[in-house]
């Protein structure tokens, strides 16, 4: 690419904007949008583009195809299912994705989504501001029962760069960890594998690390909360779809598992019509608005991994393009 290229970030807001964009100003010509959701805003806002930064905006051939010049499209993210691969390789696009920025930061959130849960905090933390704990004549207070993590089953799903760190902690904490491939070609050899029945049927806590698919759509249904024990954790930081959140409303209500912490969900934002939306105990559910990996090192990371996948693109070289060209 000869000329000096013209950089459209779709989506600036979505590494937060306290997080510099300056790297990107020495590369090319930057044009930067707050956020950018519909096929009609991305079509009209990269008419001119040669480098596409996007994160959820739609990257489909509606979306691209008046948009002769684009050869770039990098991903805020690690995750590229708002891009159709094949459209892109079919015009000459390369696709590239940011891996491994937000590992430690999901790992963390992971355990401070199951410790809270586990430790009844909101209970315990409101016990003591509302003035109840002041007003007692014993110095302790354990009238809601929590456990230790020390000799559970902690199960994973998705066993890469997350799952792996995930599986390393909970082992620090004294659980054993069992792990499910969804498509059945994980090489992890340091933990057993199971299918899907035994670990649901095994794991005290179940974390989800997966991607995506077609296979891990609607992972967690109703068949599958039952199939849990009653005293079982599940946490999502995956992809919300993974779980169905009707069925896990209806489990939750109906007592077939304990509890649930989630970071991510069907439809993001939150829509009142979500069921979820009804449960409103902190003991038994947290949800946090999609913020596992944003960390302020994490989102420093993404945007420096970010910028050297222009530089090399721009030196003529692939670095971490997903989709073949």
């Amino acid at each position: 690419m000869m000329k000096t290229p013209n950089i459209v970030i779709l989506e600036r807001n979505s590494v937060g904007t306290d997080v510099s964009m300056e790297c990107f100003e020495k590369l090319g010509n930057v044009t930067a949008y707050p956020n950018t959701t519909t096929v009609e805003e991305v079509k009209e806002r990269i008419k001119e583009a040669d480098i596409v930064i996007a994160n959820k905006a739609p990257m489909k051939e509606e979306a691209l195809q008046d948009a002769p010049n684009v050869r770039l499209i990098c991903e805020f993210a690690t995750g590229y299912d708002n891009c159709d691969l094949s459209y892109c390789s079919s015009r000459g696009i390369k696709v590239a994705n940011v891996v491994n920025y937000s590992t430690a930061m999901v790992a963390q959130h992971t355990f401070t989504l199951a410790l809270a849960l586990v430790q009844k905090l909101a209970y315990y933390d409101n016990y003591v501001k509302s003035g109840k704990y002041s007003a007692q004549d014993r110095f302790s207070h354990f009238d809601q029962p929590f456990i230790e993590l020390d000799g559970k089953t902690w199960g994973i799903v998705g066993m890469g760069n997350i799952g792996r760190q995930v599986a390393k902690i909970a082992s620090a904490f004294g659980c054993r960890v069992i792990f499910h491939s969804i498509t059945g070609k994980s090489t992890v050899t340091e933990y057993p594998q199971v299918d899907k029945d035994t670990l649901l049927a095994e794991s005290d806590f179940l974390s989800l690390h997966c991607p995506l698919s077609d296979l891990s759509r609607n992972f967690i249904d109703k068949e599958a909360l039952r199939k849990m024990k009653k005293t079982a954790v599940l946490i999502n930081v995956a992809r919300g779809p993974v779980v169905n959140n009707t069925d896990l409303y209806e489990g939750l209500t109906a007592g077939e598992i304990m509890a649930a912490g989630l970071d991510v969900l069907e439809k993001e934002p939150l829509e009142l019509s979500n069921p979820l939306s009804k449960l409103k105990d902190s003991n038994q559910l947290i949800i946090t608005p999609h913020l596992a990996w944003g960390s302020v090192e994490a989102r420093i990371r993404c945007v420096e991994e970010t910028c050297k996948n222009i530089e090399a693109f721009l030196r003529g070289e692939d670095r971490n393009i997903v989709n073949s060209i």
